[in-house]
């Protein structure tokens, strides 16, 4: 059993949540707003308040993560170029110094694809940079993001 941390616990990210669960994975997820940690905590998921556009509300939850799935593919707001360029990338080189041991990025959803093929870039070159194992995942139903899951796991 590994503890996945899920970067954007929205309804997919539950769904996810269901399917890493039902795998023999603890899962803590992330959520903006206050106001949504009961749907998440009702998934039997851990619920925590971090936004990927702030890392230092981020990287405190990052203790005892053993794989990060960036499920931001539909993410919204004046964040989103951020969180698949500038934020991603910074929380990418911090990882090194952690105890995760890799990282599933979501490439598909409503974002912009030049932003999903930025995020997915930077993704592949921390992979390449510091030997972690990575996953970018275009089909991003929750079974295929939990079989990339998995495969970080294993590597």
């Amino acid at each position: 059993m590994a503890r996945v941390l899920i970067v954007g616990c929205g309804c997919r990210g539950r769904e996810l949540a269901a399917e890493l669960r039902a795998r023999g994975h603890a899962v803590r997820g992330t959520t903006r707003s206050e106001s949504h940690l009961p749907e998440i905590l009702a998934a039997d998921v851990d619920a925590v308040v971090a936004d990927p556009g702030r890392l230092a509300t981020l990287t405190p939850h990052l203790d005892g993560v053993s794989v990060l799935v960036w499920l931001m593919g539909s993410a919204e707001g004046p964040e989103v170029a951020a969180v698949h360029g500038d934020r991603l990338a910074s929380l990418l080189e911090t990882l090194v110094d952690t105890h995760v041991r890799g990282v599933v990025y979501e490439a598909a959803g409503s974002v912009e694809p030049a932003l999903l093929e930025q995020g997915a870039a930077l993704v592949r070159r921390a992979g390449e940079t510091w030997h972690m194992p990575v996953e970018v995942v275009e089909s991003a139903t929750a079974g295929s993001l939990a079989d990339a899951a998995e495969r970080v796991l294993a590597a």
